[in-house]
């Protein structure tokens, strides 16, 4: 028969270990949430780097002339 402490200390160890297991699910998830996040971004950059490359290809050349008072 165990005693009131050794009853409370078994629930204590059941509840760190679960705390344990679930903090290690959660860096995993966020370390995998990182690595979308990362991907993401890079993914954003080449698309606003080629969004300024075909904005700049089809802007229209403006002439230069001399302004009418002149």
């Amino acid at each position: 028969m165990s005693t009131p402490d050794e009853d409370r200390l078994i629930r204590l160890e059941i509840i760190v270990a679960e705390q344990d297991r679930t903090i290690s699910e959660l860096s995993t998830e966020v370390a995998e949430q990182w690595k979308t996040i990362e991907r993401m971004r890079k993914k954003l950059d080449a698309l606003g780097e080629r969004f300024l490359e075909l904005e700049e290809q089809t802007r229209p050349e403006i002439p230069v002339t001399k302004p009418p008072h002149w």
